[in-house]
């Protein structure tokens, strides 16, 4: 038997999942948690063989929480399932060290297929994120400008293209305001853009926003 934690902070989804793992005779859920210091103290006290995980959590990052597990649990496998594109998270996801990344439009055959997958030992990419990878191998001097921003910076990026303001983006991320107006100069900087509109734009030609669907 498989045993799966489930991270995520809907519970409604965590619901929906535990509904779809019920169904199958070799995955059971074992633990669950609604944000990062939840997900830390459970797996301290808690055996699985695959850590499902949404990349965005509140307080500490999905990127942030795939290193922290690993440093404290380096052969447990990582199956991010999130809201977001793969062009705007799954490169920096792999990078971390998740070991699958699938979108929560995903059907219920995948998800299981991809559990099971990286449980054995194997890696969940679509042929879209290989392809990305195929790219960015030996292309590093030619790297689109939103791939050199660190990932604290394209969460901070993220959130500016979606419309929120400093002091938003500060309280969602435990952020002082002044914190967050460096990360948005850093921003504009590594971009080489002036605006925040130019940032919208930017994020719409690229497929990084919302807007773009």
């Amino acid at each position: 038997m498989t045993r799966v934690f489930l991270a995520d902070d809907h519970s409604i989804i965590r619901d929906g999942l535990k509904q779809i793992l019920t169904e199958t005779e070799d995955l059971t859920v074992v633990g669950e948690a609604a944000n990062g210091i939840e997900l830390l103290s459970r797996l301290q006290n808690l055996e699985c063989d695959v850590l499902v995980l949404d990349i965005s959590m509140p307080g500490k990052s999905g990127l942030e929480l795939i290193k922290l597990v690993h440093r404290d649990h380096p052969h447990l496998p990582i199956l991010i399932l999130s809201m977001h594109h793969e062009d705007q998270y799954a490169l920096r996801a792999f990078r971390a060290g998740a070991a699958g990344y699938i979108t929560k439009e995903s059907d219920a055959e995948l998800l299981v297929a991809a559990i099971r997958k990286v449980a054995a030992g194997g890696i969940q990419v679509s042929a879209h994120v290989a392809e990305l990878m195929a790219r960015q191998i030996g292309t590093d001097s030619n790297a689109l400008p939103h791939t050199l921003l660190s990932n604290r910076e394209y969460q901070v990026f993220e959130m500016l293209v979606a419309g929120q303001g400093l002091t938003e983006i500060g309280v969602a991320l435990s952020l002082s305001v002044k914190t967050v107006s460096t990360h948005k100069t850093r921003i504009m900087q590594k971009m080489e853009l002036a605006t925040s509109s130019e940032l919208v734009r930017y994020a719409i030609a690229h497929g990084l926003s919302s807007l773009s669907d």
